[in-house]
């Protein structure tokens, strides 16, 4: 009995210990973020954190961090838009969001809702439309709140494995879900998501999961296996090493998409469609690679 009750308080002893150990400790991101404009061959970073038509940011408050990804839908440029706009008000929208504190990080469609309604209400004309996703880490309770509106997304990698992934939204083939602003003769007529209709996801995360953010370029040209595989060579948790494969992994997305020959995601997905295509999908790549470290001011 002596034995089994001193057992018994031992593993409790431990038990305790190692909760207290692991929840006393904050959470946080190392970010890195790469990516390339189709239009161009090289990564060319436009004003703000702009790849092409794709926007991000990356933000750090006392509580949380926050990652955003946007992709502007590039018909707008038809109609004489810059399509890059829309993503890049949004993101910069957002990222003021939370430095200023106005977020719950439990309510990442909070961030997402409060920063298009900034937008509708914009007193200089903004038009355009674009996808969007918001990852949120809490420092003290080890989650990650996400919200996905239309086909950008995320994947986190424990073990080599992804454990947790965004759901795509598409209305149709090569529609995904997208917030909008029409011009007042449009209205009714452009697509136009509520930020309500994100998928919203809530999970625990452990120290050197692995987060990418992305857009659809990188999924659309990429598998996870093919991911993963560019993974496996991040040793650390070290900025340097987190952007240098980030540069891998936008790198090689943007190869592949101009690849006339490769069966891509993007092609397969067509061809369940119905559509006969092959190649890679020439596109704008944005990449954000993180890793759950402890966190140190």
């Amino acid at each position: 009995m002596f034995s089994v009750l001193s057992y018994g308080r031992l593993v409790a002893r431990a038990v305790l210990g190692g909760l207290s150990q692991t929840d006393s400790r904050d959470y946080s991101l190392v970010t890195a973020s790469c990516g390339f404009g189709k239009d161009f061959r090289k990564g060319i970073l436009k004003k703000g954190m702009c790849y092409g038509d794709d926007a991000c940011f990356v933000a750090r408050h006392r509580s949380a961090d926050v990652l955003g990804v946007a992709d502007g839908v590039g018909g707008w440029r038809d109609y004489g838009v810059d399509p890059s706009q829309f993503s890049g008000t949004l993101m910069r929208t957002c990222e003021r969001l939370v430095k200023e504190g106005r977020f719950v990080p439990s309510n990442p469609v909070g961030i997402l809702t409060t920063g298009y309604c900034e937008l509708l209400q914009n007193k200089v004309p903004l038009l355009g439309s674009s996808t969007a996703c918001i990852v949120v880490l809490d420092r003290s309770s080890h989650r990650l709140h996400t919200a996905n509106l239309g086909d950008s997304g995320f994947l986190v990698v424990r073990g080599g494995e992804v454990v947790h992934r965004s759901d795509e939204q598409q209305h149709y083939f090569n529609t995904p879900f997208q917030l909008s602003i029409a011009p007042p003769e449009a209205e009714g007529v452009v697509l136009s998501d509520s930020p309500e209709a994100a998928d919203s996801t809530s999970f625990d995360v452990q120290l050197g999961d692995i987060i990418l953010t992305a857009t659809d370029g990188l999924f659309d040209n990429m598998p996870d296996y093919m991911i993963l595989q560019e993974l496996k060579k991040l040793k650390n948790s070290n900025y340097e090493s987190i952007q240098q494969t980030a540069r891998s992994i936008a790198e090689q997305a943007h190869e592949l998409a101009y690849d006339p020959t490769y069966m891509s995601p993007f092609a397969q997905f067509a061809c369940d469609n119905g559509l006969n295509v092959r190649g890679g999908k020439p596109d704008d790549i944005t990449v954000l690679l993180s890793i759950v470290a402890e966190y140190t001011d």
